[in-house]
């Protein structure tokens, strides 16, 4: 059985497993990151991955390949890390550390396009061309797949969809230097700063912390409650969403829309969107909007295995062709 080493990315953790080909996840461990430079989450992978298979039972078969899923621009094609956002900036061929370090094949991609991928593959893939990934998670950004082909744009930054404004106006204030950008209103981040923005303007009962971010399924309890101001920061961000959703439609034309991520992983944020969409815009996606039917646990997972498996394909492609 060809097993392949996938190698996830996030903004608080480092997921390592390995998946099959039918997309089960075999083994995996997890591994905390947080806030890093470019230099320092490599330092992290190969400390992490020297671990995994020091202390996993890896099988007698070694995996195929390994696959890798980032924070920020890739350029896939040369295996290089160009950057996490523009504050953190150190282009890394990490394509070639991986294999040089590990002896195996190894392939890499951006988080967010990582998971359009297993999308393609084990998702919605199976039955439409033409859909769009939103993943809704700390951030916001998407994959958009037209005619079976994922868009990546001129300098790998095609899907950054969470940088655009959406006509609901609360008043935050986005690292990209706009203000009222879509995740900081919907995503992780955005619940966070909309909850500390608007909180003297509404009664609550909801933690605020010191440190770290406002728990979004402790928003979710207590809108359900009636919580007045877990009732708006909800309003808010459906209202956010399905105008980004709306938007992404009028852009590619997809017959469906796939929502992934932690924020929208148990359909409550969805069932708050669905009434918000237009039918006039809605009326080619015959799918509807729908939650990824992948395990939320595991997206990035088997998208960075997803990576791992079309490199190798391709790899083996271009070996006949010279």
């Amino acid at each position: 059985m060809n097993t392949y080493l996938g190698i996830d990315l996030g903004g608080t953790k480092l997921l390592i497993g390995e998946v099959d080909e039918a997309g089960h996840v075999l083994r995996n461990k997890c591994y905390p990151s947080g806030f890093l430079g470019q230099q320092e989450a490599c330092d992290l992978i190969f400390r992490s991955v020297d671990d995994y298979m020091a202390t996993m039972a890896l099988p007698s078969c070694p995996p195929r390949a390994i696959g890798a899923g980032l924070l920020g621009r890739v350029d896939t094609e040369r295996g290089v890390w160009e950057q996490i956002d523009p504050g953190r900036t150190l282009p890394v061929a990490l394509a070639s550390a991986l294999a040089s370090r590990y002896g195996l094949p190894a392939y890499i991609d951006n988080d967010v396009k990582s998971s359009t991928r297993a999308e393609m593959r084990w998702g919605a893939g199976r039955f439409t061309r033409d859909f769009v990934y939103v993943n809704v998670g700390t951030g916001i950004a998407a994959g958009a797949v037209v005619g079976g082909r994922l868009q990546r744009g001129g300098h790998y930054n095609a899907g950054e969809v969470g940088h655009t404004t959406v006509g609901v106006q609360v008043g935050t204030r986005c690292a990209c230097g706009r203000s009222d950008c879509v995740e900081t209103i919907a995503a992780g981040m955005g619940f966070d700063m909309c909850a500390r923005l608007l909180q003297s303007q509404y009664p609550t009962a909801l933690t605020i912390p010191a440190e770290g971010r406002v728990a979004v399924h402790d928003v979710y309890a207590l809108a359900r409650q009636g919580d007045a101001l877990c009732v708006r920061l909800v309003a808010n961000a459906a209202d956010a969403l399905a105008r980004l959703v709306m938007n992404l439609v009028r852009m590619t034309d997809p017959d469906t829309v796939v929502l992934g991520g932690s924020v929208v992983a148990d359909g409550y944020l969805l069932g708050q969107m669905q009434p918000l969409l237009q039918a006039e815009t809605m009326r080619f996606v015959s799918h509807g909007v729908q939650l990824t039917t992948l395990d939320a646990r595991y997206a990035g997972l088997l998208g960075a295995a997803a990576v791992a498996m079309e490199g190798v394909s391709q790899s083996a492609v271009a070996a006949k062709d010279e």
